[in-house]
């Protein structure tokens, strides 16, 4: 990984973790005063979210360590496992706060101060959309899988936070407060689903599944268009963390000197190097 780009990701982490301190000080704060069960999600949402951010800042950190004796292809997996580990807490995370919404679905409870509840969750609402928008644009350029990982964690905040306005609107305004409860329920559904996708991601990327179905069609269109190439066969790919390994078999005339073959290889290299993100590349050449 190149220095700007792991410079990227450093920095996106450490707004991540800054973000998450502040909204666990300002959902703490409203959840205390309010008593509400969907602000509680969203706070240990957050908690969460700070838990994963300082796992995540390990991981990054750890993923940009070159290659050495031990670890030949890099320690880019690192991203896989910190992603998985990240999907197992928000899981369970989500199961507890469907026990507990269930539980004062049985028994009730009144909400107190909403309006402190209504304005703390939309300064969260800021600091997270901004977050998000910062995050959204570091993936981009960087192709961290962590990075848009922890983004997507983010953007599924959204939901619990809406949740718990509405709850807070319809105690305030209504004097409904059965709604708080079905909402933190339907929060954590939300959460879980989040949890499960992370982890397919990180499952899939430890299981050396092959590359999205697009950057594989962007392969075999260089391949194709290769000059000098007769053909092409036995093309493997495989992600680990941001990292986009590939290998291919290139068809090249068994006439050829072995600079001019190496010069059409290295052609095709070259241009699958070309792709965005972090790309690994072997090109075998079999005369024909």
């Amino acid at each position: 990984m190149s220095t700007d780009r792991h410079r990227q990701n450093l920095r996106a982490a450490a707004a991540s973790i800054t973000v998450a301190t502040l909204l666990i000080a300002l959902k703490g704060w409203a959840q205390i005063e309010t008593g509400s069960l969907a602000i509680a999600a969203s706070l240990l949402d957050s908690v969460l979210d700070l838990m994963i951010a300082l796992a995540n800042l390990a991981a990054i950190r750890y993923a940009a360590r070159p290659a050495d004796d031990d670890h030949s292809f890099g320690h880019t997996a690192a991203e896989d496992i910190a992603a998985l580990a990240q999907a197992a807490i928000v899981s369970v995370s989500a199961l507890a706060i469907a026990a507990n919404a269930v539980a004062r679905l049985l028994a009730p409870a009144p909400l107190q101060a909403e309006g402190l509840g209504l304005a703390a969750m939309l300064a969260a609402l800021t600091l997270t959309g901004g977050l998000v928008w910062y995050q959204s644009r570091v993936a981009r350029r960087t192709g961290s899988k962590i990075v848009a990982v922890d983004m997507a964690h983010y953007a599924s905040d959204f939901l619990p936070m809406l949740a718990a306005l509405a709850s807070m609107a319809a105690s305030k305004w209504l004097g409904v407060t059965v709604l708080d409860s079905a909402l933190a329920l339907a929060a954590a559904a939300w959460i879980l689903r989040t949890g499960l996708k992370i982890g397919a991601s990180a499952w899939h990327g430890l299981m050396d599944r092959e590359a999205a179905p697009e950057t594989v069609a962007r392969i075999v269109a260089i391949a194709n268009a290769t000059p000098g190439l007769s053909g092409w066969h036995d093309l493997k790919t495989r992600t680990s963390g941001a990292k986009l390994f590939v290998q291919i078999h290139a068809e090249i005339d068994g006439d050829m000197t072995l600079r001019q073959a190496h010069a059409i290889s290295a052609t095709l290299r070259h241009a699958i190097l070309a792709l965005d993100g972090d790309v690994d590349v072997i090109v075998h050449q079999d005369p024909v």
